[in-house]
């Protein structure tokens, strides 16, 4: 299983507009991708839901992960978009 653990980047966290930013990332990647707390239990990366449940705020631990046929591609364009506080989806890596 590919994995990544990454601060968050956004100072608000993981709430509402990142969330929103986060979830369509994670939907558009293509392949079932987990999120969770580093102490936590893993939840769909793809769900609104799921992701404001977890209560990330800015620069707690994350962790991502996929046990998908490209996960390690998709994964790293994740964290990028989680640690750098991006706006939309990085393009590459």
């Amino acid at each position: 299983m590919a994995e990544r653990r990454v601060n968050v980047g956004w100072a608000e966290g993981l709430h509402a507009r990142p969330a929103s930013i986060f979830v369509r990332a994670a939907t558009a990647a293509g392949i079932p991708v987990t999120i969770a707390k580093a102490d936590g239990n893993p939840v769909n990366a793809a769900s609104m839901l799921a992701v404001l449940g977890l209560g990330a705020q800015g620069g707690e631990e994350i962790v991502l992960a996929s046990d998908a046929e490209g996960a390690d591609v998709a994964l790293d364009r994740l964290a990028k978009l989680v640690a750098e506080g991006l706006e939309e989806l990085p393009e590459t890596v």
